[in-house]
């Protein structure tokens, strides 16, 4: 694939790329540079953005007791190397607090090889989220000559490559899935028995998403396909030429339902973990609460900034709280610790955006279009090159705050130009 066809306005593809070659040597400067010329002077401003998260800064402490403790657990002096990054992500066990996050039935996610980032995150040992409309569109895999495109295609992948023990895959559903039994068919296949055997498989609840809030997922389709999806979806000619519109329902959601919905499958899918997905709302923090409250073992929220394969303009630009927003709505009302993960994305690729997630309060991070440009650019080893990268920096972020375990962060551990 060309550089550029995934390409979104003010995500760094260039520096994605450019990790996805050559993994955690990115994390620093170049070593061509090195004796030659002075680094960081031209980093000490605070970033011009509107972005809650950009704007933070992580402040390292003079006094670090827990650096103390742990020496004494090592009995020497603890190194950044010594940072723990294995945790749990919406009940499973995760080598990393970051997981792969929705690819959906777009051409983008089919073109930028779903295989491959299947196959990497299982051996990463980190979940992964089956996206939307997958099956609708690309059938279930069990007949499809194009396995690459089908559900079963991506669960099997990951299957094949997951490490013992560690990771998941989520299967997400829209109105539409759930008009084609999409988890009813993985729940009942012989070939995710594994996964459910292992407790290493969820369903994700769709409830909205960040670049479109209120809207349902939107693509792209030819003739030919438009006519096969006539009756499921929205199909809108609005674009002329041979493409279609094709939209999902945004479905319809009240407290009550969303409670309903989430006991429902708890009840009909007793092995299957629980998780829900927000979009960036300005009542978030109230749909957070109440899907923890009903049992759901995560909520994911996607920020305004979070990636997409289509969406109008009025909304890329002008609809939604950006998600350093979401996460200070949500902290405002959630006790820590809290039983139930609290998942974020948008604009991740690099540890600095992570770590400060998570000092806000979320358990992991996805990556979405990073994801897709990593592999796009390697499909053997991009993804894996990029997650080491983020690794290493987060390793190297958390010692400098005087701490050994990502899930230790929190809010002393930034501060905002605005908080004076």
């Amino acid at each position: 694939m060309k550089e550029g066809i995934l390409h979104a306005e003010g995500f760094p593809e260039t520096a994605v790329r450019m990790r996805a070659r050559t993994g955690a040597a990115d994390a620093f400067p170049s070593s061509d540079d090195y004796g030659h010329a002075l680094f960081g002077a031209d980093c000490i401003e605070a970033p011009a953005s509107a972005d809650p998260i950009d704007r933070l800064r992580l402040v390292p402490p003079v006094f670090v007791p827990q650096r103390m403790e742990r020496l004494l657990e090592l009995a020497r002096e603890p190194v950044y190397r010594d940072v723990v990054l294995e945790t749990t992500i919406g009940g499973f066990r995760s080598a990393l607090p970051v997981y792969v996050s929705a690819f959906g039935s777009t051409e983008a996610a089919s073109i930028a090889l779903g295989i491959a980032a299947a196959r990497q995150a299982g051996r990463l040992g980190i979940p992964m989220v089956v996206g939307e409309n997958v099956m609708p569109v690309n059938s279930y895999g069990r007949l499809e000559d194009d396995a690459e495109r089908s559900l079963l295609g991506r669960i099997t992948a990951y299957l094949k490559e997951a490490l013992d023990g560690y990771g998941g895959v989520v299967v997400q559903q829209s109105t539409e899935d759930a008009d084609a039994e999409v988890w009813n068919l993985v729940y009942s296949d012989p070939n995710v028995l594994p996964l459910l055997e292992s407790g290493r498989l969820a369903f994700e609840l769709k409830v909205g998403q960040g670049a479109k809030p209120g809207l349902g997922g939107m693509t792209l389709v030819d003739a030919s396909a438009a006519e096969r999806l006539a009756g499921a979806y929205l199909l809108d000619p609005v674009l002329g030429g041979d493409r279609v519109l094709r939209s999902s329902s945004p479905g319809t959601f009240t407290e009550e339902i969303l409670r309903q919905q989430i006991r429902l499958m708890r009840n009909n899918y007793p092995r299957a973990r629980i998780w829900v997905k927000l979009p960036p709302a300005r009542d978030v923090s109230a749909a957070a609460q109440v899907a923890w409250a009903a049992g759901a073992d995560a909520v994911s929220v996607d920020g305004a900034e979070a990636g997409t394969g289509w969406a109008p303009k009025a909304f890329l630009r002008h609809v939604g709280l950006p998600l350093g927003e979401c996460l200070l709505r949500i902290g405002e009302h959630r006790t820590a610790p809290h039983p139930s993960s609290l998942l974020v994305s948008g604009r991740m690729w690099e540890g600095a955006r992570v770590a400060k997630c998570l000092a806000l309060g979320a358990n992991a991070a996805g990556l979405g279009r990073a994801a897709l440009i990593a592999v796009d650019t390697d499909p053997d080893h991009g993804l894996t090159n990029l997650v080491e990268c983020l690794a290493l920096e987060l390793q190297l972020l958390v010692s400098a705050l005087g701490k050994y375990h990502v899930q230790a962060l929190d809010a002393e551990d930034l501060w905002s130009p605005s908080a004076r």
